[in-house]
């Protein structure tokens, strides 16, 4: 069977609608002796909010390396909306948009500039690039700031750009790895709502890798990471009800037998 072309698949809803925006399938991952992964399975719909919780060294960074290609996969098979990322990696990843924790904005260039130069990467034109470059700043209510240097933004102003600049080449999937750390909690509660509607707005699929409980919410899908292994996946109503759990703080504890400190694991 032929599989479409990327802006096919990314513009023709009933094509997207009926593939996975991300499928993992039995993605094992070692450094040397020692796993990282251990056949992780589970997928994303489009337009979906899917968090995958896991404690700090469960593998949730090895397993966003794996997906953005700056790891090659050892076992398994990882697809963009049925582009095999391996076999077709120009097709998934022109659908793809991620957001990495560190920071990875140049801070002596302004907004615009910044911009500017992710657009050149993918290809865009200079012209449709300041197009483009507008709209989104405007959207995250920056425009006011374009030729401001990044440096002189709050940590949370940064964090939309980087949101912003990840759309820029329009994408069917978002990827965002602990993207509120070093937040306060107004800047965390902005930036979550901001993703969510691109979900609800824009159709996006958006994997949300956190350690944080409260960043969770019941109409959610969820995924849960510990040590490598994936514990439990569905919707997060699901996933509570099957470990006879109220909460996700709860269902967490039971999966993992861990301890938590403030709602966050320890």
């Amino acid at each position: 069977m032929t599989v479409p072309d990327a802006h096919i698949v990314s513009q023709t809803a009933p094509v997207a609608a009926a593939l996975p925006a991300l499928a993992i399938g039995h993605v094992s991952h070692s450094y040397g002796p020692r796993r990282a992964l251990i056949d992780v399975d589970f997928s994303v719909a489009p337009a979906s909010f899917t968090a995958l919780l896991g404690l700090n060294g469960a593998g949730k960074s090895t397993l966003f390396s794996l997906v953005t290609r700056l790891f090659g996969i050892q076992t398994g098979q990882i697809s963009i909306f049925g582009h095999d990322i391996s076999r077709a990696p120009g097709e998934a990843l022109r659908l793809l948009g991620v957001v990495f924790q560190p920071r990875t904005l140049d801070l002596d260039l302004s907004l615009t500039q910044n911009l500017l130069y992710h657009a050149a990467l993918h290809g865009i034109s200079r012209r449709e690039a300041r197009l483009r470059s507008a709209e989104v700043l405007d959207r995250i209510k920056l425009s006011d700031r374009a030729g401001s240097k990044v440096r002189d933004l709050s940590g949370g102003q940064m964090r939309r750009l980087e949101i912003a600049r990840a759309l820029l080449h329009r994408p069917r999937l978002l990827l965002l790895d602990e993207a509120t750390v070093g937040l306060d909690v107004k800047a965390r509660a902005d930036i979550l709502d901001h993703v969510r509607q691109l979900v609800t707005e824009q159709g996006i699929g958006v994997l949300w890798a956190t350690h944080l409980f409260d960043e969770i919410k019941p109409s959610d899908d969820l995924v849960v990471l510990h040590q490598g292994k994936v514990l439990a996946k569905g919707p997060v109503s699901r996933v509570m009800a099957e470990a006879g759990a109220q909460d996700v703080n709860t269902t967490f504890m039971r999966l993992t037998g861990a301890a938590t400190i403030g709602g966050t694991p320890a």
